[in-house]
């Protein structure tokens, strides 16, 4: 069976959020309980998301209105006052948004001609003569650890280490080296490997964050960015070998990088410790005592329910076949690749649609074939593609400053925990210094432990997971931002986006 082409996902929701920055360097915010939008805050929260919603988008300008996390909109009155609710007719709410050579965005109100602005704390569209006040930064709210894909190229970008320069030739982004870490400081960007090295000016991957390190970024909806040096450069491949540098002289949109969630890949192994792997195409058999390409999986699972696609490397999703088998041959939307997920302290065990459980036959070939879920069901499951997690949850990333001394969760930069597997399912939290994660008798955390503690983490979504700590309870986002192990059941401030 011929490989299928690999497909990159259309653009979710979270992919077309925005956060807006005001010349003042605070954050366009709706403030619910108000029904007010001011520039007070700081940091990119919930309260300063804000979804695009485009209805024409052309060149260089685009008509859309700005949704906020809990569904309602931003409104220009005639007035002139700005506030947050449900539009009363067509063109109310409506923006016409344009995209300036220095990466701002300007908002005009399509009723009135008048453009958003701010005076650095209250909102209002007065002024129909533009100014530097009018101008807003788009920062994207995804998270951000991400991939950057081609569409003109139809790959991905991938780090490599062993020269110190980045590709643009993943076809599939499987790799840890596809995944970038986009920091924002100072109205700039800075991309950073899975190595923690830093792409630099002269394409090069250096250290150090510096001046020579920052890149600009131009945004347009639909999670297309492209990455500029303010002197007229963008970064673009380069080249047969697809070198991603600065030029001032890109073709056919070779700038344009779609930005994403980075994908969750695992390997999965059977009782016998034996990878599962597609081999001879697309037969599916726990059989390899060798992680291979074959043996990586694209976790794709709804965070509503515990549904979850397996997509090899082949671009093709496991499925339950004839005779129960199981074969790399599925397609997106066929019923028989959704399997039902049971976690069981780090591994799972996978349900298929004709209520069988997938278990291992005497020949390793995988089958849907058992009535009753037994250990020999249960499969090892580790992430592929992560050497670390960046974990984000209600109010903030997770991460340690010097004006704390345990490990907060409201951060608006974080800390990268690094991963050491000992069981399947079950990890080490090692902090940037090396040192290890503490957990204090109240359950809160402190980043510089000398003696390694397992935590045990289940995947709840493709991009979502909860993590039991050492003591027993779940790790949750407290309101007050300190990191918290103190939760017996799963709730949303137990749910992190990684």
């Amino acid at each position: 069976m011929d490989e299928m082409e690999w497909t990159t996902r259309h653009p979710k929701a979270e992919d077309l959020r925005v956060g807006l920055l005001s010349w003042a360097g605070t954050y366009l915010t709706f403030e619910a309980y108000k029904n007010t939008v001011t520039t007070t805050a700081k940091s990119l929260g919930r309260k300063q998301t804000w979804e695009l919603l485009v209805s024409n988008e052309h060149e260089a300008q685009a008509v859309i209105r700005l949704k906020s996390l809990q569904g309602l909109y931003l409104l220009c009155e005639a007035d002139g006052t700005v506030s947050y609710g449900r539009p009363k007719n067509s063109h109310h709410g409506c923006f016409l948004l344009r995209f300036h050579r220095n990466g701002k965005w300007t908002l005009q109100c399509i009723i009135s001609g008048r453009y958003l602005e701010s005076d650095g704390e209250d909102v209002f569209c007065n002024s129909q003569v533009l100014s530097a006040y009018h101008m807003w930064t788009p920062r994207p709210a995804l998270h951000v650890h991400v991939t950057l894909y081609s569409p003109v190229y139809h790959s991905y970008a991938r780090a490599d280490h062993t020269v110190g320069r980045i590709w643009v030739d993943a076809a599939v982004p499987c790799l840890e080296e596809c995944g970038f870490l986009l920091h924002f400081q100072d109205g700039c960007y800075h991309l950073e490997t899975s190595t923690h090295h830093f792409l630099s000016h002269v394409d090069r991957l250096v250290a150090q964050t510096s001046p020579q390190t920052a890149f600009h970024m131009q945004v347009r909806p639909g999670g297309l960015v492209a990455l500029c040096d303010g002197e007229g450069g963008s970064l673009y491949p380069h080249g047969a070998h697809m070198l991603l540098g600065l030029g001032s002289n890109p073709m056919k949109g070779q700038e344009w990088f779609i930005l994403q969630h980075f994908p969750t890949w695992v390997s999965l192994r059977s009782k016998a410790r034996k990878f599962i792997s597609v081999i001879y195409d697309a037969e599916v058999c726990a059989a390899s005592e060798q992680l291979t390409p074959m043996s990586l999986f694209q976790f794709e699972c709804d965070c509503e329910n515990p549904i979850l696609q397996l997509r090899s490397a082949n671009g093709y999703y496991l499925a339950q076949r004839r005779h129960k088998s199981v074969m790399a041959d599925g397609h997106p939307m066929e019923s028989d690749t959704f399997f039902r997920v049971h976690w069981n302290c780090g591994k799972i065990i996978l349900q298929s649609s004709n209520g069988r459980f997938l278990t291992t036959a005497a020949n390793g070939l995988l089958m849907a074939s058992a009535t009753i879920p037994s250990p020999n069901e249960e499969l090892g499951i580790r992430f592929a593609n992560r050497p670390f997690l960046v974990l984000r949850g209600r109010y903030g990333y997770v991460g340690s400053s010097s004006e704390h001394d345990l490990i907060q969760c409201n951060m608006d930069e974080p800390d990268c925990i690094h991963l050491l597997p000992c069981r399947q399912g079950i990890y080490h939290f090692q902090a940037q210094g090396g040192s290890f994660w503490s957990i204090t008798s109240f359950g809160s955390f402190r980043p510089w432990g000398k003696f390694a503690l397992n935590f045990c983490i289940e995947l709840h979504g493709s991009n979502l997971l909860t993590v039991l700590a050492p003591n027993g309870f779940y790790i949750r986002a407290d309101r007050s931002g300190t990191l918290m192990a103190d939760s017996e059941d799963v709730t949303k401030e137990c749910i992190w986006e990684f």
